[in-house]
């Protein structure tokens, strides 16, 4: 088991992973990306026409390993007289 931070960043600005995930292999990290994305996109949007929802992935000696991001945009398409 290898222990990775996931280090959120939203419309509130980043927020820091202190505890960490076990999780199996790297192969793992994908799932709760997801996961965590989907959970915060729940309780978040829609905030606005447009916001960016990022997770940052370190592993255990604080590197980064991988970004996700999750994106929404509402854009009208009608013409307000």
């Amino acid at each position: 088991m290898t222990r990775y931070y996931f280090d959120l960043h939203n419309g509130e600005g980043p927020t820091r992973d202190e505890h960490g995930t076990e999780l199996k292999s790297r192969e793992d990290i994908p799932k709760e990306v997801t996961r965590i994305l989907l959970d915060v996109a729940r309780d978040e949007l829609p905030a606005g026409d447009r916001t960016t929802i990022a997770v940052t992935v370190r592993d255990e000696r604080g590197d980064p390993v991988t970004v996700a991001s999750l994106v929404f945009s509402n854009e009208w398409l009608d013409v307000i007289r």
